[in-house]
């Protein structure tokens, strides 16, 4: 407790000034706490009396208080960053924490496994909603064929340095599509149209990524999605011509491949039964080759031991091979007559099965074989002819 002097009062130990705020402050406090001051009448007997104020209690309340809104949670996930009259002091991890309350310090905490989203080209009408708005100023770039494309992408990015992010960047979101814009129109501008439109966009993630971390913007990309890659709308239409164009093109390749699909096949397979044949050919004629040559050595052999007798077998060997493929007719010029012999005839009835005969009827049957025997019975009498002719 601390005791003031009274009102009027005056004291040679404080000067006239101190003991006015005093008793301005103890006035306060009563009346805070419900003390009503006295009357001006009342004033003159009070005179030279003190009164008591619990001053340090108070004071140290208020002091506790102060130091309790310093503590802090920082959430799974996230980091808090201490600044200390404005400067950064420390980064803290998840868990409770404490602070030097403001305005001695105050404490930003950062979510760094939040995955923000950020559309480059177009924005999204509202959630749940489906609807696009393009931003040509952001979609439209130059290729290298010095054709203008509409591309439209989405960039997903986390935190990897809080302190960076919050002391290098004014904007975040700016900053990544700064960079995005940059790394797209360097990749669509050394790439010609119809690539982009076929193949579509290459990854561009590192491009973007060196870009942001020569800033220092304490942000790492986690992906790019290409939404959209087509002309603008005025040259929609004459490209889509193109494209049908493109597939026709495409779709005739695949029905020639396929066709020489079924006819290539089909001609190595002629081509290996014709290189067969031709093997087995190959091989009979030189079967046939040696067998000839070694006959011939047999025969040889045989006519170094009886030239005569074998020159005859020869002879009458290759007239029997000629005759038996040819068609025969035997003249006598001789004789008085004219006498006919169709051996070919004569022949083929003699080799006729019996079964065959069986079937020609009796009168043809005795027809025929009275034709034989009179053909027979010439025959004979030629061959006797010859014979008396020779001796």
């Amino acid at each position: 407790m601390i005791k003031l002097p009274g009102f009027g009062q005056r004291n040679n130990e404080g000067p006239p000034d101190l003991d006015k705020v005093l008793r301005d402050l103890g006035q306060k406090l009563n009346s805070l706490f419900g003390r009503g001051g006295n009357s001006g009448g009342d004033n003159r007997s009070d005179e030279g009396k003190g009164f008591d104020v619990p001053i340090i209690p108070i004071l140290a309340l208020i002091a506790a208080i102060w130091m309790a809104t310093g503590f802090y949670i920082v959430d799974q996930g996230s980091l808090g960053v201490e600044q200390r009259f404005g400067a950064y002091t420390q980064t803290t991890e998840p868990g409770p924490r404490w602070h030097w309350p403001f305005p001695v310090e105050t404490v930003n905490v950062v979510n760094m496994e939040q995955v923000r989203r950020l559309e480059v080209g177009y924005r999204t009408n509202g959630e749940g909603t489906g609807g696009k708005t393009k931003v040509p100023r952001e979609a439209l770039m130059l290729t290298e064929d010095e054709n203008i494309i509409d591309l439209q992408f989405a960039v997903q990015y986390k935190l990897k340095n809080a302190k960076d992010y919050l002391f290098n960047n004014r904007s975040t979101d700016d900053a990544v599509m700064s960079a995005a814009e940059t790394a797209i129109r360097e990749v669509v501008g050394k790439s010609k149209l119809d690539d982009l439109l076929q193949k579509g966009l290459a990854d561009t993630s590192e491009r973007m990524q060196v870009i942001l971390d020569s800033y220092k913007t304490g942000v790492t990309i986690t992906s790019v999605s290409l939404q959209s890659a087509q002309p603008p709308e005025q040259v929609q239409e004459a490209f889509e011509d193109v494209n049908r164009a493109n597939q026709d093109y495409q779709r005739q390749i695949n029905e020639g491949q396929a066709y020489a699909n079924d006819v290539i096949p089909k001609a190595r397979g002629n081509a290996s039964r014709l290189a067969a044949e031709a093997a087995g050919y190959k091989l009979k004629v030189e079967n046939e080759a040696k067998g000839n040559a070694s006959r011939f050595e047999q025969i040889l052999a045989q006519y170094n031991k009886a030239p005569e007798v074998t020159r005859q077998r020869l002879y009458l060997d290759a007239q029997e091979q000629i005759l038996s493929n040819t068609s025969k007719v035997i003249v006598d010029q001789k004789g008085g007559s004219l006498l006919y012999l169709p051996l070919d005839k004569l022949m083929a009835t003699t080799n006729a099965s019996p079964a065959a005969t069986s079937t020609v009827a009796p009168a043809g049957a005795s027809g025929g074989n009275k034709e034989t025997e009179l053909n027979t019975e010439q025959s004979r009498e030629m061959l006797r002819n010859r014979e008396r002719d020779n001796r």
